[in-house]
C-alpha cells in the first residue's frame, strides 16, 4: 500500500493507512507494552506511533531510538523514522528475529552499538514482546546480569509466550545458563562457544501456540 514517499499529503495518509491496517497499529494507538529495563537508561515497547515518541521522546529526555524490526517499507517505519528525525534522535537499525536461534553476529553487533550508544535509549519491536524481550534479556547481559534477569524480559507480561517458536529466545538464554554462566563471560561465550546452528536443531515448539502467535495473532 505505502510507496515510501512522505512528502505529500496523499504519501503521508497511505503511510497512515498502511501502518494503521496493514501493520496493526490500531491496537497500538492505546496499547504501549512499554517497561523499564534499566530505568533512566534503557526503555522497550511495541512500535510507537509518531504521537507517543514524541511523548515519550520528552518524558524520558530519549537520546537514541532503536529500530529492532531493521528497515522496513511500510507505513510505520517511515513514520517513526520521520519523528525521530524532528526530535533530534539518533536512530538505530537493529534487526532481529524472533523465531529463530539468534545469530552470533547480530548479537556481537548490538553489543557494540549498546557501548557506543547515547542514552537514555527506547528500543522497539512491532508488539514489544519477543525481540523486544530478546534485545532486553541482551542488555541485561551486556551490563553483568545473570541469564536468569534476562529470562524476566521474556515473559507472559509481555505477551512472549515460550511454547511457542518465540520459546527459541527463552532457550538462548537458558542454553548460555547451563553451558557456560559462572564459567565464561556472556560475549566470550557468544564468541567462542555459542552454537547457534545446534540450538536451532535442539528446540521444539508446541504446536498449537505456534499457530495462536504465528497465524491467529499474525506476530512477526
Amino acid at each position: 500500500m505505502f510507496d515510501g514517499d512522505l512528502s505529500s499529503f496523499h504519501g503521508h495518509m497511505t503511510a497512515w493507512a498502511d501502518s494503521l491496517f496493514v501493520d496493526h497499529a490500531f491496537f497500538r494507538l492505546v496499547w504501549t507494552n512499554e517497561y523499564a529495563v534499566i530505568p533512566g537508561k534503557v526503555y522497550r515497547c511495541n512500535h510507537p506511533t509518531p504521537a507517543r515518541l514524541r511523548q515519550t521522546a520528552r518524558s524520558l529526555g530519549l537520546r537514541t531510538l532503536v529500530n529492532l524490526r531493521g528497515q522496513r517499507r511500510c507505513g510505520s517505519d517511515a513514520l517513526s523514522r520521520q519523528m525521530a528525525a524532528r526530535l533530534g534522535l539518533n536512530h538505530v537499525d537493529m534487526a532481529f528475529e524472533s523465531r529463530n536461534a539468534p545469530h552470533r553476529d547480530r548479537i556481537l553487533r548490538f553489543a557494540q552499538l549498546y557501548k557506543d550508544m547515547a542514552f537514555p535509549m527506547l528500543m522497539h519491536c512491532k508488539s514489544g514482546a519477543d525481540r523486544a524481550g530478546l534485545a532486553a534479556g541482551l542488555v541485561i547481559l551486556f551490563e553483568g546480569g545473570t541469564a536468569q534477569q534476562a529470562l524476566q524480559q521474556l515473559s507472559w507480561r509481555y505477551l512472549h509466550f515460550n511454547h511457542s517458536r518465540t520459546g527459541v529466545l527463552d532457550a538462548f538464554f537458558l542454553r548460555y545458563q547451563e553451558e557456560a554462566e559462572g564459567r565464561l563471560p556472556f560475549l566470550h561465550w557468544i564468541e567462542t562457544e555459542y552454537d547457534e546452528q545446534r540450538l536451532k536443531k535442539d528446540f521444539t515448539a508446541g504446536a498449537f501456540s505456534s499457530f495462536m502467535i504465528d497465524h491467529i495473532l499474525k506476530r512477526e
